[in-house]
């Protein structure tokens, strides 16, 4: 029996380096925003439906997705949000899901989903044990600016479309306090995953 473990939290709470590390002991990782840049790859069935909805000026010359373009219309439209992750969405989870079957058959004991939207897109039925990456908000705020060189407006309005991280602490099975040093945030995750006998 594997077990699936939903892995989320907020923007720039610092997930990836979880991932990362659970990368580094040998756990296999399915990482939602990854899944999300290949189901909108020229010529997918998704590609082609968000053109539909959006024009061809969100393409870039090559004929790829502006993907800057894009969030700059959705995050600051709650209907063409909502337009964009219909279109996006169920291609994600289908393909997630074929590759979660994908580790099973191969025998993996346990499947990391990292899905940054788990609850807001209702996912949670998809997993079994579900950490939530928390960081204080000034941090978080101060690490996606940095991060992406967004002004302060700017990356506000990206962590205020998420569900609070403090709401998503209470919905969580395990919590890593990302405040600290990298080497409290590794001795925490070992701890979650040794008491759940991943280790």
């Amino acid at each position: 029996m594997s077990l699936t473990i939903g892995l989320t939290g907020g923007i720039a709470s610092g997930k990836s380096t979880i991932t990362q590390m659970m990368r580094e002991l040998g756990i296999p990782v399915i990482d939602a925003d990854q899944v999300a840049r290949e189901v909108v790859e020229i010529g997918k069935e998704a590609y082609k439906n968000i053109i539909e909805v959006f024009g061809r000026e969100i393409l870039q010359e090559n004929g790829e997705i502006n993907r800057a373009k894009l969030g700059a219309i959705v995050f600051h439209d709650e209907e063409k949000r909502k337009k964009l992750n219909a279109i996006v969405h169920p291609a994600v989870r289908q393909h997630m899901l074929a590759k979660k079957e994908e580790y099973i058959h191969r025998g993996e004991k346990t499947i990391v989903l990292d899905i940054p939207l788990l609850f807001e897109s209702g996912l949670t039925h998809f997993v079994d044990k579900i950490i939530v990456v928390y960081v204080d908000e000034h941090i978080q705020l101060e690490r996606l600016m940095k991060r992406n060189g967004f002004s302060q407006d700017e990356a506000l309005a990206r962590i205020q479309a998420q569900m609070p991280l403090h709401e998503k602490v209470k919905k969580a099975d395990a919590v890593i306090d990302n405040n600290g040093t990298i080497e409290e945030t590794k001795q925490q995750l070992l701890q979650i995953l040794t008491k759940w006998d991943v280790l």
